[in-house]
């Protein structure tokens, strides 16, 4: 048993949490490019790179899917109810603040 389930009922759970991960990404990512444009989400996007806590997130059960919904969160009460644009969002996103 792990985490107080069976083995094949919590690998069922990574799995359904990968699928709406990647789900929840890929609709996020199309409203960002249809929003911004693909050209234009190429030539701004800055050279940061994922933390190692993001990266392993995708194997515990729906925690990287929570992370995308944060990140929508930040887009709309931050930015878009703020008044800046999607593509300050994906500049904020994509740009180390060193």
């Amino acid at each position: 048993m792990i985490a107080g389930m069976n083995e094949q009922d919590f690998f069922a759970y990574i799995i359904f949490g990968i699928i709406l991960n990647f789900t929840f990404s890929i609709f996020f990512g199309v409203y960002l490019s249809k929003n911004i444009g693909v050209h234009e989400m190429i030539e701004s996007k800055g050279n940061k790179e994922q933390s190692l806590l993001v990266s392993i997130s995708l194997f515990i059960p729906f925690v990287k899917m929570i992370i995308t919904l944060y990140r929508v969160a930040i887009l709309q009460l931050y930015f878009l109810d703020k008044g800046y644009s999607h593509k300050e969002f994906w500049i904020y996103m994509t740009t180390n603040r060193s």
